[in-house]
């Protein structure tokens, strides 16, 4: 059987550093980023609307798609979340039964339990999945990456999951290399959007999230590095595709 990532030594690869003034040190790292999603669960997919000026499902399905994912295929969505990722692989799979949801915020998979009927939906954590070996044939991650402790960990667990030649797909949101872009994504992001999330729901913590989110952005380690973790975690052809110098979608094979 394949070592677990739990029990293999660290790498230690962290996707940004410890952010001070959000939480003291690392170790402290997931109660808050569970407490802060618990907190904005009601209000996520509102935000993502917000976020997304309504674009976010369309674009979720086509990568999916982009990717490799067929129907019949065995999905797990690593952070579903409220499962905005997980609908559109539902629709591709065209089988609920097919798709496995796991995150770590209990707040999040009660919301997706009331949108994704059918679909398993597992309280866990990336760096350490509950499913067996060889048992998923695509893995997804949306625009949470950001958020794990060890890159290396969770990469060595999606590995382990994913049957020989299986797909890793990962969401995220880099920083833009162009000057100007960057200037106007952080105002987007960093301003913007905290402020209609407070104006749609101010007695919520959305606006914190979003705050976090584009510091967690800012601060995340380049593109390259998280090709390398792949490589290092055992998977073949990785590769990133960027859209608007901002999206970005990361795949490799198991």
């Amino acid at each position: 059987m394949t070592q677990r990532a739990s029990d293999a030594p660290s790498t230690g690869t962290a996707p940004h550093p410890v952010l001070a003034h959000r939480y003291a040190h690392a170790g402290e790292r997931e109660g808050f980023v569970r407490a802060l999603f618990d907190a904005t669960a009601p209000h996520y997919d509102r935000i993502d609307r917000i976020f997304s000026l309504g674009t976010g499902p369309g674009y979720r399905r086509r990568a999916l798609r982009e990717a490799g994912l067929r129907p019949g295929m065995r999905v797990l969505d690593v952070a579903v979340g409220t499962g905005l990722v997980a609908r559109q692989a539902v629709a591709i799979t065209g089988d609920p039964a097919l798709v496995t949801g796991l995150d770590p915020s209990e707040g999040m998979l009660a919301e997706a339990r009331k949108t994704l009927p059918g679909v398993t939906l597992i309280q866990g954590r990336a760096e350490k999945i509950p499913l067996p070996d060889a048992s998923v044939d695509f893995l997804s991650m949306g625009y949470a990456l950001r958020h794990v402790a060890d890159l290396g960990a969770a990469f060595a667990e999606y590995r382990r999951v994913l049957k020989p030649g299986g797909t890793v797909l990962l969401l995220e949101i880099g920083r833009p290399e162009s000057r100007l872009a960057h200037v106007v994504e952080r105002f987007y992001m960093g301003a913007v959007i905290p402020a209609l999330c407070w104006i749609a729901a101010p007695r919520h913590r959305s606006g914190e999230l979003m705050k976090y989110y584009w510091e967690t952005i800012e601060a995340c380690v380049p593109a390259e590095a998280i090709l390398g973790a792949l490589r290092k975690a055992g998977f073949t052809d990785p590769a990133c595709t960027t859209e608007l110098e901002v999206f970005r979608a990361y795949t490799a094979r198991a």
